[in-house]
């Protein structure tokens, strides 16, 4: 029997993922180490069908693994939150995240004071409590995480598992949601373990990554060392991205390069449609292109002119 350190609130040793039909084994992921760090929140990525949400329900003890061990001290230690739609006809807000403190209710499922001072907790933790009362089918899909996220956590325990969160969310809430769980791990001292395709929030947002292999492995790293290994590049097999700069990478066509001079956002944003539109940049360039501040304005000016906008500026340089 394999003994773990107290320190971790979740661990795996040695543990084989998959699927057993008699004789027959489908393994996911080989004898992998794993561990959630209290505080922090992780970030589980790799390829679709590699088995990341096999891998999130083995964790959450909903599925054995195939060998090894998971080590989780005490009871009520997990709070999971899976992509299943929520169909609940007449449900508020406030009966969805009552349902997380089911597990330390007697059979006569009545709420104390200190049950519903944690649930008025929650919903004020992800910011709906002017949602309290409404119904469910009401909420919006962004809505409906965040609830489902009050759900787990007043369950009060110390590891939150999610499994694709931001998944059919627009842009604002997959920001939303991966900014609140950063807080959260860090407000509330919880392990957060999300899996995700979220690679840009992802980069911006985890304190570790692990990151699936094609050899049924799992890598762990902070965001950063992983870019700058090739860890990335070499299971996404990125085609026209360039991970280190967080860019899509464009051949130059234009038959004259550019010597852009300027700083800040300007410079940054001009760099990007300049090169969108086909331009190699770096000095000395055959253009001289200069971002001034006018009267609290951006200018582009190049050749004596002055330009008011950047498309003002491509106009000229494309006619």
């Amino acid at each position: 029997m394999a003994t773990f350190p107290p320190s971790f609130p979740l661990q795996a040793k040695d543990i084989s993922i998959g699927y057993r039909k008699g004789q027959w084994e489908n393994i996911l992921f080989e004898k992998i180490n794993l561990f959630l760090l209290p505080g922090k929140l992780t970030c589980f990525m790799g390829p679709n069908g590699v088995g990341k949400s096999t891998l999130i329900r083995a964790l959450a003890g909903l599925q054995q693994p195939l060998r090894g061990e998971i080590s989780i001290p005490g009871a009520k230690q997990i709070a999971l939150v899976l992509t299943d739609k929520i169909t609940a006809a007449n449900m508020t807000v406030w009966d969805l995240v009552s349902f997380g403190r089911y597990p330390y209710l007697s059979w006569g499922v009545t709420f104390s004071a200190e049950d519903k001072k944690i649930i008025w907790q929650a919903i004020d933790d992800v910011g709906i409590t002017p949602l309290t009362d409404k119904k469910i089918e009401e909420l919006s899909d962004g809505q409906q995480q965040l609830a489902m996220i009050a759900r787990a956590l007043a369950q009060q325990t110390p590891v939150l598992l999610m499994d694709e969160p931001t998944a059919h969310l627009d842009l604002n809430h997959r920001v939303e949601i991966m900014r609140l769980l950063l807080h959260l791990a860090r407000k509330k001292n919880k392990a957060i373990l999300v899996a995700t395709h979220e690679l840009d929030l992802a980069m911006q947002t985890a304190d570790q990554i692990w990151l699936a292999t094609p050899h049924k492995k799992i890598k762990i790293g902070i965001p950063e060392d992983l870019v700058l290994d090739g860890s990335f590049d070499d299971i996404f097999q990125f085609k026209g991205f360039d991970l280190k700069t967080g860019k899509i990478q464009h051949l130059p066509h234009q038959q004259r390069s550019i010597d852009l001079q300027g700083e800040g956002f300007g410079f940054l944003w001009t760099k990007n449609a300049l090169e969108r539109e086909g331009f190699s940049l770096g000095g000395p360039g055959d253009i001289a292109v200069m971002i001034s501040q006018e009267n609290d304005n951006l200018a582009w000016k190049m050749d004596g002119r002055s330009f008011p906008t950047i498309s003002a500026l491509l106009n000229y340089l494309t006619q």
